[in-house]
């Protein structure tokens, strides 16, 4: 089954949509990688999804990513005495560490690390943004501020520090027990949440080592900051809008996912554009006219992937959700500007195997030639081909299952597990015929194959080759 796009699509599962008949539904209708939302769900729920998208896998005759997306810390006012309290503009309100319900006047507030990180003037966002205060003054386990945005504040309301850095990990103790559950099920994916600094990533990476692919979504102001240390240590990356939304003014989000997709994509990790794309499909077989032009916008961007949260979790129309999906990038593809406007300024590294993977792309710009082979060990070749966005299919060739699946949610490409040539003749006829046998081709079309010697070194994409498709009666 070969997409006839090259966007692809995260889903996400939950209540709606984790049965093993619905998850094929879903693959069939265009899902290319599931999202699993260790937010909610035990661990036994989340081991029976993820057995059933590998059944599924099968099912549907291509390989499913799996992305296992941490909740990381969530920072909560502590509780009131009566009840919800009633804030207005201009009062003092004052967040401590004395655990006592709180009242009007005060909250205890159960994060040490914000009362240490505040500072006069700093912002403290409440209820998803509802409720805005600023820092007038701030010591030893307190923090006095005065409501600028008031409203009702219930206890345990999220609470948000957009212009402060907070000295924490965003792996909490549940997020470690979660991730070495994930790993150890065979997630191809981890997404890291509220990630800050590079030396967030780096701890991911130490604890993974190497075992699935590592994704930083980006939702706080700060991470945009150091956004390219941060990307450099990134397999992946995510742009989380609905808590990057929060911390930031509304005008800045727009900007700001460019800025990420422009930074992604010069250095050739995949980019996943995510929340509220078709958010009023969670109750309607339709979307609006905007959610519609918001997914093709990051299709027009070159976005690698689009997701969907709740309108395939737990939404009325998960199935329909998908399928609206594929058909706006099927038809965003099918514009005559969509290949100018989805380019954007690449930046190679100045080593052989990029060389030859530009040359391979620029040669490939001929009409006469149909596709792109690469056979690869990791992975990184065929990433390398996607970052330049050729409009031929990108088929990659692994004996990696776990590569082949990790390269899911990689622009244009479909990845296969194919067995390690051991010569460059093998390297011809197997491109050939795979191309041939998944449609890719007609026989004596023309194809490129990019390889590299000696066979099965990672990294080492130092061949390319012109062959075109068999006749049926010249195959192997």
């Amino acid at each position: 089954m070969i997409r006839a796009r090259r966007s692809r699509i995260v889903a996400t599962l939950g209540p709606a949509s984790s049965s093993p008949e619905m998850i094929v539904t879903l693959a069939r209708a265009g899902a290319d990688v599931f999202r699993l939302n260790f937010s909610h769900g035990a661990h036994e729920t989340h081991a029976a999804v993820y057995a059933a998208i590998r059944e599924a896998e099968k099912t549907v005759g291509r390989p499913l990513g799996i992305l296992a997306d941490l909740q990381g810390p969530k920072l909560r006012v502590g509780k009131f005495a009566e009840g919800p309290v009633m804030l207005k503009a201009g009062q003092a309100f004052r967040f401590d560490s004395d655990p006592t319900p709180g009242d009007e006047t005060r909250v205890h507030l159960p994060h040490p690390e914000i009362l240490t990180a505040m500072r006069p003037g700093a912002t403290l966002l409440l209820d998803d943004g509802k409720l805005r205060m600023t820092v007038t003054d701030a010591g030893p386990g307190y923090a006095n501020t005065t409501v600028v945005n008031g409203g009702k504040l219930s206890e345990r309301k999220g609470v948000a520090v957009p212009d402060v850095v907070i000295p924490m990990s965003p792996l909490t103790a549940k997020d470690r027990e979660d991730l070495a559950f994930a790993l150890r099920l065979g997630v191809d994916w981890i997404a890291l949440s509220f990630v800050q600094a590079p030396e967030d990533m780096a701890e991911l990476r130490r604890i993974v080592e190497g075992r699935a692919a590592v994704l930083a979504k980006i939702e706080k102001p700060q991470a945009l900051k150091v956004l390219g240390p941060i990307l450099d240590l990134c397999d992946g990356v995510m742009v989380a809008r609905g808590d990057l939304g929060v911390e930031m003014a509304p005008e800045e989000v727009p900007v700001a996912q460019k800025e990420i997709l422009r930074a992604a994509r010069e250095r050739g990790i995949p980019v996943i554009v995510a929340t509220q794309m078709l958010e009023s499909m969670i109750n309607s077989p339709t979307p609006t006219r905007a959610e519609a032009s918001d997914v093709a916008n990051a299709v027009y961007e070159g976005a690698d992937a689009v997701m969907l949260s709740a309108e395939s979790a737990a939404g009325d129309y998960p199935e329909e959700s998908v399928s609206m999906m594929n058909r706006i990038i099927e038809r965003v593809e099918r514009d005559p500007r969509w290949p100018e406007l989805m380019q954007a300024e690449q930046r190679h590294d100045d080593d052989d195997a990029d060389v030859l993977v530009v040359a391979a792309a620029g040669a490939a710009k001929s009409g006469s030639t149909k596709c792109l082979v690469a056979f690869t060990t990791t992975g990184a070749t065929a990433r390398r081909l996607a970052r330049e966005r050729p409009l031929q299919p990108v088929l990659a060739l692994s004996p990696d299952i776990n590569a082949v699946r990790r390269m899911t949610l990689c622009w244009g490409i479909e990845p296969r597990v194919s067995a390690q040539p051991d010569s460059l003749e093998v390297v011809t006829t197997d491109a050939s015929s795979k191309a041939l046998d998944l449609g890719l081709v007609a026989p004596g079309e023309r194809l490129l194959v990019v390889a590299g010697t000696p066979f099965g070194a990672p990294g080492a994409a130092n061949l390319l080759r012109l062959a075109h498709a068999p006749a049926p009666s010249r195959r192997r």
